[in-house]
């Protein structure tokens, strides 16, 4: 079976982790300092804090900002539930709204339509290192938090992402473009919310045995084991992500020879992350469901995924939310959207192998 998404660890990883355990330091240490440091020059952000999940660095990203019980948190519905679970976690409410067509990112004009005066945040993400939108949404006055979890090589119309949202939050997680296995960060230009985050990160303030605590935080830091991996990955970025370049353009090729087949679109005016190749499979071109390729693919030997179900058709927010109203782009992406292998661990023979076998089972669905 050819991974989906193996991650690409080295030697030099496996060093940096003998390294850091041979220096006593287990938990927060000396590395998450640094990672924060060298994340700041990379993202052009003033801030940058290490936590333990991409999930942590969003929910504290809407406490720093006082999202609590009465607000409201619009957001795509695109996405992985981590994203709107913590808007419940803060006691606030999402209002789901649909997505653009195109690259399945929220749509800017819907979410301003869903702007109330109990609006306290809007949650955009740059699905699959697309960055979405983020200049009309900047306009609507309402504090931003990006979701750049997909998106931590992306560039938004000249500008990094990471420098431009009141919070960026990116995960450090094992299939992303910079994997630590686990881990999150959180940049901000936005000193104040700095502070909050540092202060809700830990549960004291103060070093040693002189501590004190002004807010009931949480057990959000991230470990120097796993920055020291981040590091090493962060220095391998730009060689990954020429991998990743090769991969996208030999899919490319192939789809653009595949009836019904078609991947996401990619906004020319930004730098794509590149982190997943999203296809959309028409029934009636391709001659089969998204859920029957994948199902062929698989007895092909090639492993893929799906990002994302819509939310707001899952069992807790379906129940939750009954009177929802439909979502159509979204919902019928939904049952369309298909992730093909994709990573520097893979050989180009590999994603060859890939493209070889969707084109085999295209053909067996055509012809």
């Amino acid at each position: 079976m050819l991974g989906f998404q193996p991650p690409a660890i080295g030697d030099e990883e496996i060093a940096a982790v003998a390294e850091t355990l041979r220096s006593g330091w287990l938990t927060t240490g000396p590395r998450a300092a640094e990672l924060e440091r060298r994340m700041a020059e990379y993202l052009e952000a003033e801030h940058v804090l290490a936590l333990a999940s991409g999930t942590a660095a969003l929910h504290l990203a809407l406490v720093a900002l006082g999202v609590g019980p009465g607000d409201e948190v619009v957001t795509t519905t695109i996405t992985w539930p981590a994203t709107v679970n913590v808007i419940l976690h803060s006691g606030a409410t999402p209002v789901f709204v649909d997505v653009l067509e195109g690259d399945l990112n929220i749509d800017p004009g819907l979410a301003a339509g869903a702007v109330t005066e109990r609006t306290k945040a809007i949650v955009p993400v740059d699905l699959a290192g697309q960055p979405a939108d983020l200049d009309p949404l900047l306009e609507l006055g309402v504090p931003l938090v990006e979701d750049a979890a997909h998106a931590a090589e992306s560039w938004y119309r000249g500008r990094k992402v990471g420098s431009i949202a009141d919070v960026t939050c990116f995960s450090l997680y094992a299939t992303k473009n910079i994997a630590a296995g686990e881990g999150g960060l959180i940049a901000t230009n936005r000193d104040e919310v700095a502070q909050a985050v540092r202060d809700l990160r830990l549960m004291r303030r103060g070093d040693g045995s002189r501590y004190d605590i002004t807010v009931p935080g949480y057990k959000a830091n991230l470990s120097d084991v796993l920055a020291a991996i981040a590091l090493c990955q962060l220095d391998k970025a730009e060689r990954h992500a020429e991998i990743r370049r090769r991969q996208f353009a030999a899919y490319d090729e192939a789809v653009a020879e595949l009836p019904g087949i078609t991947p996401l679109t990619r906004d020319d005016r930004d730098v794509h992350a590149l982190h997943l190749y999203v296809v959309r499979v028409d029934p009636e071109s391709a001659g089969a469901t998204r859920d029957e390729f994948q199902r062929a693919l698989a007895e092909e030997n090639i492993a893929t995924s799906i990002h994302f179900l819509p939310v707001h058709k899952l069992t807790l927010y379906r129940e939750r939310f009954p009177d929802q109203p439909p979502l159509p782009v979204a919902e019928r992406a939904g049952d369309e959207i298909l992730s093909l292998p994709l990573s520097p661990a893979h050989s180009d023979d590999d994603i060859a192998d890939a493209v070889a076998a969707l084109r085999r089972v295209h053909e067996r669905f055509t012809g």
